[in-house]
């Protein structure tokens, strides 16, 4: 199921070009980005846009983002959370309700679940039975993941491998499958994981290109990488 058809970026009505985020050159360039397959994922280096316009994103869905503790700044920047101002969306059949994953900010989420448990005991029966926090964080995560995407909507994650083990990831990825193959949900994924990116039928968006564009499996930097350095790691340690 595809519920959010379009993202366009309104650059022309930016309030800056100098400030971080509306200084990014693909957040400038690219005009819109279409969504034809209920998986998609955002690759790039790190800093090229793509988390940036992934949250920017979720707050334009009216997508709650979990946060912990304010950090104050020596020099604050008054446009830092101003770019989903700057985004028009269309939706195939109206808003839908959706969640927004960071494994930075997940423990954050994990503790408030405990928090409603000791108010409202039952509430972690839809993550497993089992308090997030007395579980690996792997397979905190996961329990999330099986208990959240079982319901209809829209859903962001925010590099989700990085507390993943690798055979997690492709649990992962079959539930990716498994959840798009029932027709409730839609993904956005920004990711570095060659696992992930295997999602059959999924479409690439690279953030390594200006305006953004997208791309195939094997024409990725993580696939090729990885892919080079399996077959002859040798090579990869002496050149450093």
């Amino acid at each position: 199921m595809i519920h959010l058809k379009e993202v366009k970026l309104l650059s022309d009505q930016y309030p800056t070009r100098s400030h971080y985020p509306f200084k990014i050159d693909v957040l400038q360039q690219t005009r819109s980005i279409l969504f034809s397959s209920p998986v998609t994922f955002f690759i790039g280096e790190n800093g090229s846009g793509k988390t940036t316009l992934l949250e920017a994103l979720a707050r334009r869905c009216q997508i709650h983002i979990w946060s912990g503790m304010d950090c104050t700044r020596s020099e604050p920047n008054p446009y830092e959370q101003k770019l989903f101002h700057y985004l028009q969306v269309e939706w195939t059949d109206g808003v839908v309700p959706g969640s927004f994953f960071s494994s930075q900010i997940f423990r954050n989420f994990a503790q408030l679940v405990d928090m409603w448990e000791a108010d409202n005991p039952g509430q972690i029966d839809y993550f497993g039975g089992k308090s997030l926090l007395t579980q690996s964080h792997g397979q905190s995560i996961m329990s999330f993941f099986r208990a959240r995407y079982k319901i209809k909507g829209l859903y962001l994650l925010d590099e989700p491998e990085t507390a993943l083990s690798p055979r997690s990831q492709i649990e992962l990825l079959r539930l990716l499958q498994e959840t798009r193959a029932l027709g409730h949900a839609q993904f956005i994924i920004a990711t570095h994981s060659p696992i992930l990116l295997a999602c059959p039928g999924s479409v690439i968006y690279s953030f390594d290109h200006t305006p953004v564009k997208t791309v195939q499996y094997e024409e990725t930097e993580h696939y090729q990488v990885y892919k080079s350095f399996m077959e002859n790691p040798e090579k990869y340690i002496k050149e450093g």
